[in-house]
């Protein structure tokens, strides 16, 4: 593909909160809950990360759509960057600030600018790389000469004790956790994982001749849910044949708040045994064989994990397909900034972009796995 990224940026919101002060921000929680972050913390090792919230009033600082807008306007390019340039504008998310209309069209009021086109893209932490493709497809084929793509998440809404308050009809979180599935491990696994922010790439046609870029040389996507179920979802109660039932299906008989349908639920037990045997085992091999890729070739592996967890296994799994990447070579800041969703990529992208350390002709393996119902996203680049 004849695409470069030419820039890079990111936008985390207020101060970095550590794990000290999450009550500061999402607020107080009963026994039950604080002994669930108590382990989950311990295990995704992350120690700081970001929302977009007040701690003196609880109330948001952002939306989504300004979040993304924001990461978008610390662009720049060899000649200046300004949303009036923007000629194809791409944006991901899992969680927009509202049902309709489009993610992207409202990021595209935030900034104002000129008539382009506007695309947004749904589903999980795949979401920005869907919006990454579709931005590299539209320059790759002369159809637009820049594009601009944003991932970006505003997940601390769904993750406020007044949120499940308001989920559970009462303030009773010990009796409601007993009694509401939505308020099982489920649903707490992902309320201490996720936080707030946005990253966003400048896509044109040639590399910028003030710096570093980044050639695009293939995005490859994969879904797996033909054959699994649901793993990770808002908006639906999941039934015992693992099939989903909508919100909309639920709203007639007066449940979707009672049964919690909005947080936004993990099934951990399947994602521990599926995410991946499936997204690494059962994916990469294809695409080794397919671009005639070799692991020695690799300089830099940017790992989208939810939690260090996850990181011991992932290197097993590479080994045992043959594709060992050292760990020295990894590059992820999931410690310190949070697992951001579709924004994650983008945000550890940014980091090693504007570190100084990339060298020319070094290649840079993107891995992307979303829970939701199993997809993955890997993405090579070389630096030019």
């Amino acid at each position: 593909m004849n695409v470069y990224i030419t820039d890079v940026s990111a936008y985390l919101p207020g101060k970095a909160v550590t794990n000290d002060e999450l009550d500061l921000y999402l607020g107080k929680v009963g026994r039950l809950s604080a002994r669930t972050r108590q382990i989950i913390l311990a295990n995704n090792g992350i120690q700081r990360r970001h929302y977009a919230l007040d701690p003196e009033t609880g109330s948001t600082t952002h939306s989504n759509a300004q979040l993304a807008a924001a990461a978008v306007r610390l662009l720049k390019n060899r000649d200046g960057f300004s949303p009036e340039l923007i000629q194809c504008l791409c944006c991901g998310t899992s969680s927009p600030d509202q049902l309709m209309p489009g993610h992207g069209s409202m990021v595209h009021g935030e900034l104002g600018g000129g008539p382009c086109e506007v695309i947004s893209t749904a589903g999980i932490c795949l979401t920005g790389i869907s919006a990454l493709k579709y931005g590299a497809m539209s320059v790759a084929m002369g159809l637009t000469d820049n594009a601009v793509v944003s991932g970006s998440e505003l997940a601390s809404t769904f993750l406020r004790t007044d949120f499940f308050q308001a989920m559970q009809g009462d303030t009773d979180q010990e009796e409601s956790a007993k009694r509401h599935p939505a308020f099982s491990f489920e649903a707490e696994f992902l309320r201490w994982m996720l936080s707030d922010g946005a990253g966003a790439l400048l896509l044109e046609q040639e590399p910028s001749s003030a710096g570093v870029s980044l050639r695009v040389d293939w995005i490859e996507m994969l879904s797996h849910a033909h054959r699994l179920e649901t793993c990770m979802y808002a908006g639906a109660s999941k039934q015992e044949d693992g099939s989903l039932i909508g919100w909309r299906e639920h709203a007639g008989k007066g449940v979707v708040a009672q049964q919690g349908l909005l947080t936004i639920k993990q099934d951990a037990r399947l994602l521990n045994r599926e995410v991946l045997p499936v997204l690494v085992g059962q994916s990469l091999p294809d695409l080794i064989k397919k671009h005639r890729l070799q692991s020695d070739d690799i300089h830099w592996f940017l790992p989208h994990y939810s939690s260090g967890y996850f990181r011991e296994p992932l290197d097993n799994q590479l080994q045992d397909i043959g594709f060992s990447i050292p760990q020295d070579r990894w590059f992820t800041n999931l410690a310190y900034k949070g697992n951001t969703g579709s924004a994650s990529f983008f945000i550890m992208l940014e980091e090693l972009f504007a570190s100084g350390t990339l060298k020319r002709g070094e290649r840079i393996l993107g891995f992307i796995p979303e829970s939701g119902r199993f997809s993955v996203g890997y993405v090579l680049m070389t630096v030019v």
